[in-house]
């Protein structure tokens, strides 16, 4: 018996490798120490907001917070992009419909992400940590269509 895969479940890998990519390499310390260097622009500025860090001078909780944060952010992608899924078998299917997806699964990880991790900071409120979801939620909305692209792309006719 052959075993065959959905090209949703393709779009759904794809779509969360670009946003490991996208976390490993923008978030790295050294793309956040470049970025802090200079006025690089928004859309480069706002690439580095995942930011994980291996720095150890820095607070276990600050350190925790960071990665957790970059992890959570590439977890939830991919939770968010299986959850939708079910709007590319709508009869909206189709190129747009691959893209908004990819982008809303982003900005709905990020946002969750920024949410959860607020509560590892020190003095953390439900209204810091509703601030934070709403600067994911604009990292999302600024990058998330590279993840709408990726899910486009990985999908198979």
């Amino acid at each position: 018996m052959a075993i065959t895969r959905s090209r949703y479940r393709t779009a759904t890998s794809v779509g969360t490798f670009v946003a490991f990519l996208l976390v490993l390499i923008f978030g790295s310390p050294w793309y956040v120490d470049w970025t802090q260097k200079g006025d690089r622009g928004v859309f480069l500025e706002t690439l580095a907001w995942p930011g994980w860090n291996l720095d150890t001078d820095a607070s276990v909780r600050d350190v925790l917070g960071a990665d957790l944060k970059a992890i959570l952010l590439v977890v939830f992608t991919a939770l968010f992009l299986t959850l939708l899924v079910g709007a590319q078998l709508a009869s909206a299917r189709g190129t747009l419909s691959a893209i908004f997806t990819g982008w809303a699964a982003y900005m709905f990880a990020a946002a969750l992400a920024a949410f959860l991790t607020t509560f590892l900071l020190p003095h953390a409120s439900l209204g810091q940590a509703t601030l934070n979801a709403a600067g994911g939620a604009g990292y999302g909305l600024i990058v998330g269509w590279i993840i709408g692209l990726a899910t486009m792309a990985g999908r198979r006719p």
